[in-house]
């Protein structure tokens, strides 16, 4: 009886005691107190804005009233998204845009497949001369915002017909491009492909440059033609990282906005990031978050069905113990025709764009090419009202400076914060791998490169919009802007900063734990330093990444808070293109000279990985 009852009287006790020591542990164990923060942070940042917008969808607004006079603010309905797909306007803001996207997606996608891979197969596996100059050159394109070659493209291909002004063609040769050909859908597919053709590159290089020569040498011997080797060895080995990059160009095809909006809207063609834009701009909120939802499902189905399709392949080991051979494919014939190609698309693609869009900040009047129209006023000009309404040349404009100011602002702040973020994030994720926190951050932290720019833009437009929780409202400020852009940049920043820890044995922190120290000193004294060149990676990529971009924060500025990017897009609006050029060629010096200080002091190398 005794020992029943004290039994009994212990077991309370012994429970408190071990919920206190977990307690205890808790807070003293720096990966489970760091997994929660990361998650209360991922969950703040990308779940609820997620929730948020979905039930924006779902129920009645105040400005809802005045076109349904029924509406109750706050009741469920389906209105919205019926009125999105199954109404009188549907075809317009919905069906069309919706096919335009995806035809530009799916033609960016293949002609990008086959020239990216291409140009990975000459440059890896044949013995095409001067392959590091090719291969600095292939990657230019990732440092320069896709959408400048839109300008570049008007400038050769314009016509007289919309704006009033010729282009190149027209004004050498007489011939007046037809509005196929300036605008729409080949424009800007051909465009995007000059752009998005990098990321074949750069995956399936890497991925063909570890295949073993020996395996198709084999194949060669028992008497296998070379397309067959091709097709059955090659190609198989190689699939995964081709899908890889072909799912990242669809769905960043699909919601892309800046090419789309110059070379689409002058003709009005539209697609669904430029719908998205011109829904929030006419104040038809519910139409963009449904649109932007759709967007995001998109995305998410063609990742799906991208991870089916991996996951059903085979496993091929290709790297062994021993030596791999790389017996290259020789030319023979074909190689100064190769060369040709090469250069000739390399220079088309990035060097030719650069060019133009630096001659016509010098031009005086748009369509005369001649050199008595050259003029510096677009650079150091003092106001003059017969020129662009007396704007004075951007090098005197103080909105230039504070969009320069503001742009480097955001980038340096964004991909420090998202690159050290990620570090953190990718020790949670390497250490706790079988864990559910672990798991949970890794999933979290992907969910941003779901969203398209402009859907994300849409989604923290209506969260940050008035204060939230223990935030203040955050429209019109620097900090709206800093925020998105490290939360949308957080997957590749956790994925670079998981790969850097997976690389550091844990035999090193547990010899500097034995001693006593804590897991600050351990962290920042022996994981950051081990992890100093993949940080500054993932620092130059970020900063690239953030100083170009143009969809995630183009409906989130104020004249306050505008950057670089989005006053090119306000000048070329307002057709003052020997502005928007010359901000763009100030963009394309600063990210240069970036990446020349970061290669060169640093030691980080662009070719090595990819971001958005």
């Amino acid at each position: 009886m005794n020992n029943i009852e004290y039994s009994g009287r212990s077991a309370p006790k012994y429970s408190m005691t071990r919920a206190v020591n977990l307690i205890k542990g808790f807070f003293t164990n720096p990966l489970y107190l760091i997994s929660t923060i990361a998650i209360i942070f991922l969950g703040y940042t990308i779940v609820i804005p997620m929730w948020e917008i979905v039930a924006h969808t779902f129920t009645w607004h105040p400005e809802d009233i005045r076109a349904n006079p029924g509406a109750v603010p706050g009741e469920l309905t389906l209105n919205h998204w019926l009125h999105v797909l199954y109404s009188d306007i549907s075809q317009s803001i919905f069906y069309k845009p919706l096919l335009n996207s995806f035809n530009i997606a799916v033609f960016v996608s293949v002609f990008s497949m086959i020239i990216g891979g291409g140009l990975a197969w000459l440059v890896t596996r044949t013995d095409l001369p001067y392959k590091k100059a090719w291969a600095f050159l292939a990657i230019i394109p990732y440092m320069l915002p896709s959408w400048i070659k839109s300008f570049a493209w008007l400038i050769v291909f314009k016509n007289d017909r919309v704006g009033g002004t010729q282009g190149m063609l027209q004004y050498v040769f007489g011939i007046n491009p037809p509005d196929w050909i300036s605008y729409g859908f080949l424009p800007i597919s051909i465009v995007l492909v000059a752009h998005y053709y990098t990321f074949f590159y750069l995956l399936i290089a890497v991925s063909l440059s570890s295949i073993n020569s020996s395996l198709e040498e084999t194949a060669d011997i028992l008497g296998a033609s070379r397309f067959a080797i091709l097709r059955k060895i090659t190609f198989p080995l190689v699939l995964p990282a081709i899908l890889s990059a072909l799912i990242l160009t669809f769905s960043k095809s699909m919601g892309t906005f800046g090419a789309a909006a110059f070379l689409g809207l002058p003709v009005k063609y539209y697609t669904i990031a430029t719908m998205l834009y011109g829904s929030m701009k006419n104040r038809m909120i519910s139409d963009a978050y449904v649109l932007s939802l759709i967007l995001i499902i998109i995305s998410s189905l063609t990742i799906y069905f991208n991870q089916r399709a991996i996951g059903k392949r085979k496993s091929y080991a290709t790297i062994g113990g021993k030596d791999s051979r790389k017996n290259l494919n020789p030319l023979g014939r074909w190689k100064i025709p190769a060369v040709a190609a090469v250069f000739l698309f390399m220079f088309s693609a990035g060097i030719f764009p650069l060019l133009l869009l630096l001659w016509q900040t010098f031009m005086l009047q748009d369509g005369n090419y001649s050199l008595s129209n050259l003029t510096t006023h677009y650079w150091f000009g003092d106001s003059d009202f017969s020129i662009a309404s007396g704007e004075v040349g951007i090098l005197k404009s103080d909105t230039i400076w504070l969009g320069l100011k503001n742009s480097l602002q955001i980038a340096l702040l964004a991909a420090s914060i998202a690159a050290i973020m990620g570090l953190i994030f990718g020790y949670v994720i390497s250490k706790g791998r079988k864990t559910l926190s672990g798991k949970l951050v890794e999933q979290l932290s992907f969910m941003p490169y779901l969203i398209p720019g402009i859907s994300f833009a849409a989604i923290y437009l209506s969260m940050f919009a008035q204060p939230h929780l223990l935030l203040p409202a955050l429209y019109g400020t620097l900090s709206i802007v800093i925020l998105i852009t490290i939360v949308k940049e957080l997957p590749f920043a956790t994925r670079s900063g998981t790969s850097t820890m997976l690389q550091i044995s844990g035999e090193l922190e547990e010899a500097a734990k034995l001693h006593g120290a804590s897991w600050f000193r351990r962290f920042f004294n022996i994981m950051v330093p081990l992890s100093r060149k993949g940080l500054i990676s993932a620092f130059l990529l970020l900063f690239i990444s953030a100083m170009k971009e143009l969809d995630l924060i183009i409906l989130l500025v104020t004249p306050k808070t505008s950057t670089l990017t989005t006053l090119t897009f306000r000048y070329a609006e307002k057709g003052y293109q020997q502005y928007a050029d010359a901000i763009v060629i100030i963009i394309i010096a600063i990210i240069l000279i970036t990446n020349f200080v970061a290669t060169k002091y640093g030691k980080a190398d662009l070719s090595k990985g990819i971001g958005g």
